[in-house]
């Protein structure tokens, strides 16, 4: 089943067991997605779509972190629940072990060796992670891996 296949079938039990986060999370993904397809007139891939949730995880994480600073717990509870429904339509998140590793192999791949080679880095390992791991967590870990 496609991944836009499986946001059909959530989106219609959800609706029937009420869960309106789910619903509300599985329709702004599908809304994201047609709009995407009408505007440049292709069909997404399960790859492709994985970034476009992505982009929507990113920006409840934002949103999060702005939400606890201004002390609203009630965006904050919702954001939360936001970002475990849009986790599970994403692979498996890698662990930070792993993920360290394979910035250390892309590390000397690219033989990288000072912060100056951070975008050839950054730009190597994103094609091996895509969809599995934060950015910021990428990012953390180049620099303690470069220091």
């Amino acid at each position: 089943m496609s991944l836009k296949q499986k946001l059909q079938e959530d989106l219609k039990s959800s609706m029937k067991n009420k869960d309106t986060v789910k619903k509300s999370v599985v329709t702004l993904i599908r809304s994201s997605i047609k709009q995407y397809e009408v505007d440049n007139r292709v069909e997404l891939a399960d790859e492709d779509i994985i970034d476009i949730i992505s982009k929507q995880l990113k920006q409840r994480r934002d949103s999060l972190v702005e939400f606890e600073k201004a002390g609203r717990e009630d965006l904050v509870s919702e954001a939360n629940a936001e970002i475990k429904v849009l986790k599970e339509y994403l692979p498996q998140q890698l662990s930070e072990e792993e993920l360290n590793e394979i910035v250390k192999a892309t590390i000397s791949e690219v033989g990288a060796t000072s912060m100056k080679d951070m975008k050839s880095i950054m730009s190597a390992i994103q094609p091996k992670v895509k969809g599995r791991a934060d950015g910021k967590l990428i990012n953390k870990l180049v620099k303690i891996n470069l220091q």
